[in-house]
């Protein structure tokens, strides 16, 4: 019985020391954009040295859902769970001597956090993947100048590691933070010679991020299995969102000006119009009212695409107009519609309520019974 109480008292101490450590360990938010896997590959190295100390623990995310096969899996974040970790390592590919363009996108939508003051005193790191290193300091300047304005702790690498890398081929070594040549393919990338400085640059922001840990501001952000979202929305009605529809033209499925989204889109299906023609004659109600549905799940499909995967972005749907293939004299246009309408309320809940017109036209582009024209605002 002694023997079983001894047994019992050290379990429980094992588990009170094994729970303290991770409560004690520095939780890192590896944030990137990634076009074909390359500035992935330096997040998983950066995040091994981060947590070759057992000090850190490395979570990485994207800021915009890419379907690549190397990059598909990786779940996307959102701009107010940026404030629950202990620091923040933001990798992306260098766009002319600039950040690309998601990862711009992704940085403006922290207004609300910098006006609650939601990142001030965390420690922030840069890497980034150079193509042919051109401009690759001043690329990481551009982040660091967003960062600055949060008033975060910029981690920069120096020296660290430089006197050991291979100095026959170029290297992406910069004093600010690592980055790797993609476009030299003389030898794989990242480099060995890169791949080391960036696990050393993940060791050193381990260190800062558990020594500032707890000395500011830290939210808690529920998880997101204890609240409805919008992806188990979908999967519990059963929606499943088609291919986003390439354009048939010189123009974009979707267009980004400020927080607004316009969309436009018809009834197409499986690379071909659904239920074509004019309503009374090739066409019933309830044939429209499916070629309706088709259409706004068409608007649902692109809008996941501008929002990088993450429809928790929406604010709102603001406006829907739907244009019918309809014979003059029809009133009913209004009913068409509703089914757009319900889908929009079903998916978004509160945040689909939306203002909405309605009219019949002589014709539709490519024969659809039905256009939709959509105005969305995201955060």
């Amino acid at each position: 019985m002694i023997n079983l109480r001894n047994i019992l008292i050290a379990l429980i101490s094992i588990f009170s020391i094994v729970a303290h450590a991770q409560q004690k360990k520095a939780r890192v938010l590896v944030l990137i954009h990634s076009d074909n896997g390359s500035t992935y590959e330096l997040a998983k190295e950066f995040a091994k040295g981060l947590e070759s100390s057992n000090q850190a623990e490395a979570i990485i995310k994207m800021v915009k859902k890419n379907e690549h096969a190397k990059l598909k899996e990786i779940p996307v974040a959102t701009p107010n769970e940026l404030s629950s970790y202990d620091g923040i390592a933001f990798g992306s590919p260098i766009y002319f001597g600039n950040m690309s363009t998601a990862m711009s996108e992704f940085l403006s939508m922290t207004v609300d956090l910098w006006t609650k003051h939601g990142l001030e005193g965390m420690p922030a790191t840069v890497f980034m993947s150079a193509g042919s290193g051109a401009g690759k300091e001043l690329a990481i300047q551009s982040i660091w100048n967003s960062l600055a304005v949060h008033g975060m702790i910029l981690v920069s690498n120096g020296i660290r590691g430089n006197e050991k890398i291979d100095v026959k081929i170029p290297q992406g070594n910069t004093v600010l933070g690592t980055t790797s040549l993609s476009s030299a393919k003389n030898v794989e990338r990242p480099s060995e010679s890169e791949r080391y400085l960036i696990k050393l640059q993940g060791e050193n922001f381990a260190k800062i991020a558990l020594a500032l840990k707890g000395t500011f501001f830290k939210s808690t952000v529920p998880l997101l299995e204890n609240k409805t979202t919008v992806a188990s929305t979908l999967k519990q009605k059963k929606i499943t969102l088609p291919e986003v529809p390439r354009p048939a033209g010189n123009y974009k499925p979707y267009i980004r000006t400020g927080n607004l989204i316009f969309i436009n889109q018809v009834a197409l299906k499986d690379g071909k119009i659904l239920n074509p023609g004019k309503l009374g004659k090739e066409l019933n109600e309830q044939q429209v009212k499916e070629a309706t549905r088709t259409t706004m799940l068409n608007v649902i499909a692109v809008l996941n695409e501008a929002v990088g995967g993450n429809l928790e972005q929406v604010k709102r749907c603001v406006q829907l107009t739907g244009i019918f293939n309809t014979p003059e004299g029809y009133t009913k246009h209004a009913d068409l519609m509703n089914v757009a309408s319900d889908l929009t309320v079903d998916v978004f809940g509160e945040k689909g309520k939306h203002a909405r017109a309605t009219f019949g036209a002589s014709s539709i582009p490519v024969n659809s019974a039905v256009e939709i024209q959509a105005i969305f605002e995201i955060d």
